[in-house]
């Protein structure tokens, strides 16, 4: 089976923002392959301005993850243990529970979880 992923907004971000790291590496990826969660949904909308259907459009290629109270009991106790921001905790949450890879430029605060697989695909100087 092959790797899959739950992309970080950042990633996602820097592709709308014409990154072409981020863009080539979301290239790269089967349809199958990637996932976002309606946390990263909310964040790269509320980025999305005027071009809100253009970016709504694109989300919608992604199939979406949703939080249940399993994973908001999840993501509480990490922000409690890590002290990570809310939505950062519900990533790492959703992640864990769903046997993700998370894909983010931004993993600080993520690599202290030891049990949550990270993926940095790219960095910008």
């Amino acid at each position: 089976m092959p790797a899959r992923f739950l992309l970080d907004s950042t990633i996602l971000i820097d592709h709308l923002n014409g990154i072409p790291q981020a863009t080539e590496w979301l290239s790269g990826l089967k349809p199958d392959e990637a996932l976002i969660s309606a946390i990263t949904r909310a964040e790269v909308l509320v980025k999305a301005g005027e071009q809100w259907e253009g970016v709504s459009a694109f989300l919608d290629e992604y199939d979406c993850l949703t939080v249940g109270p399993d994973e908001a009991d999840m993501a509480a106790g990490i922000r409690n243990r890590y002290r990570l921001r809310l939505p950062d905790a519900f990533q790492a949450a959703l992640a864990q529970s769903e046997e993700l890879i998370l894909v983010t430029r931004d993993a600080k605060d993520f690599q202290k979880i030891k049990e949550l697989e990270v993926k940095i695909p790219y960095r910008i100087l």
